[in-house]
């Protein structure tokens, strides 16, 4: 297992070598092509967000809010609870600081992504409209680029797959609810590795609870998102906000550490990048942020591609707030109340147990039963919503009906996910992701002069 896993990493650091500079300099080049102009229209996003310009009898699956909602059920997931925590864990402080950066890049690289998925969306083999980057790559770019459609959705269905939220759920559903009652964790031996049977049951009533909403296909899944959405959000806010409030005097000193950090990579323990630890932290950071946000992978596009809308420019603007509200907002409460606790000092912690010391210390009445309701919560959502993403891949490859037998896998690999080492789990998700980055990307920036030609006519009819 050690050895496999090292296989893994050695190929993640391999493959996301040119895909870090695909996905920060192509999320570079559409800030500057575009001339921020997306930006300008910050508060017009949060108006369509609030519904005021739905279109009920438009062409669709969802509502825009429900497409949004779906989109933050896998993003704002448990990559915001233990992947910052995982980045911090290996590269300290300044990890935080090119997460920041990554993601203000990513609101652009989601705005071009997201139109492009409404504006050339396809239809299924039921005659359903889809979007996303595999729909656009066949409706638009012909068929010498169809390699990289099926490219994209082969990973899709990789990096989808639940076991890292079912890891990470599982691990705190046995550290915070089942430990402190008694309960003694019990294993087998299998070969030469052993097995946690606790975990494995854990995994299996997840998988059981999970499957009541992912069989129901996307209308339910969003459904289920839209209302656990800003449950999750708000309930993540008040906690972080308690925790910030309690050591609000080493909130000033934990600020300037993170910018200081960011280029001293003081703090920094993992492998050199382009020669120096600088660079290391920065592929750190961008890896962490990429996994929590998701922008230039793909996902988000799938999501705001079966929204109801005739203005794909909306999508794209909605979808530019998806990296804001989960990395700049959400990530960043997270690793302040990492830092400010100096939970982040202990060593050999890493992902869900590190944040836990740090409610444990903030609030040792209950504080890591208020982390595992949000650890639930985050989970669960994420869970429903990478279903619908692995599905509709499958289903773009061999067509609708057969397309249902990605479920039944999906959920069996809850199971296994809940028994997998944690470093694992990233590496192989790290790696799918990489590779759905390629496609996303490619597609984005050869067809990014009509999204512009698109975006100046909509914000035209505005001004």
């Amino acid at each position: 297992m050690e050895s496999l896993n090292q296989i893994l990493s050695d190929t993640a650091s391999i493959i996301w070598w040119p895909v870090l500079f695909l996905i920060i300099g192509g999320g570079l080049y559409f800030l500057i092509y575009s001339r921020f102009l997306q930006y300008k229209y910050f508060i017009h996003a949060l108006n369509v967000l609030r519904g005021k310009y739905d279109d009920p009898n438009a062409p669709g699956q969802i509502t825009a809010y429900r497409a949004l909602s779906t989109a933050l059920a896998s993003t704002v997931g448990m990559g915001n609870l233990a992947g910052v925590a995982a980045a911090i864990a290996m590269g300290g402080p300044g990890a935080l600081f090119w997460m920041w950066v990554t993601s203000f890049i990513g609101m652009s690289t989601n705005f071009f992504t997201s139109a492009l998925a409404s504006m050339y969306r396809g239809k299924d083999s039921t005659g359903e409209l889809q979007g996303g980057p595999m729909y656009v790559i066949r409706e638009v770019m012909g068929k010498r680029w169809q390699p990289l459609a099926t490219l994209f959705c082969v990973c899709c269905m990789v990096g989808c797959l639940p076991i890292f939220q079912a890891n990470q759920l599982t691990q705190a559903l046995l550290d915070i609810g089942l430990k402190p009652m008694g309960l003694e964790e019990s294993f087998i031996t299998i070969g030469s590795s052993s097995i946690s049977v606790t975990k494995f049951i854990i995994g299996l009533v997840i998988a059981v609870i999970c499957s009541l909403v992912i069989i129901g296909g996307i209308k339910r899944i969003g459904a289920w998102a839209g209302r656990l959405v800003p449950l999750m959000i708000v309930l993540h806010f008040v906690s972080v906000v308690i925790i910030l409030v309690t050591y609000a005097d080493r909130i000033p000193y934990y600020l300037g550490l993170i910018f200081r950090d960011a280029f001293a990579a003081d703090n920094y323990h993992g492998e050199p990048f382009l020669g120096g630890v600088v660079g290391g932290i920065i592929m750190l950071g961008v890896r962490r942020a990429t996994f929590s946000n998701e922008a230039g992978i793909g996902t988000a596009p799938m999501a705001m591609g079966a929204s109801k809308s005739v203005e794909p420019i909306r999508e794209g603007l909605i979808s530019m707030l998806s990296p804001v509200i989960d990395t700049i907002i959400s990530c960043s409460l997270t690793a302040l109340s990492i830092l400010v606790t100096d939970a982040w000092l202990t060593k050999d912690a890493s992902g869900i147990t590190l944040t836990s010391l740090a409610y444990r210390a903030a609030l040792p009445q209950g504080g890591d039963y208020v982390l595992l309701l949000c650890t639930f919560v985050f989970a669960i959502s994420a869970l429903f919503s990478y279903s619908y993403y692995g599905r509709k891949a499958l289903s773009f490859l061999v067509g609708e009906r057969k397309s249902a037998w990605y479920d039944y896998f999906y959920l069996s690999t809850i199971a296994l996910g809940a028994i997998a080492s944690m470093d694992l789990v990233l590496n192989l998700i790290d790696i799918a992701f990489a590779i759905m980055a390629i496609p996303t990307m490619i597609s984005g920036l050869v067809l990014a002069p009509r999204v512009m030609k698109e975006a100046k006519e909509y914000f035209k009819k505005l001004s």
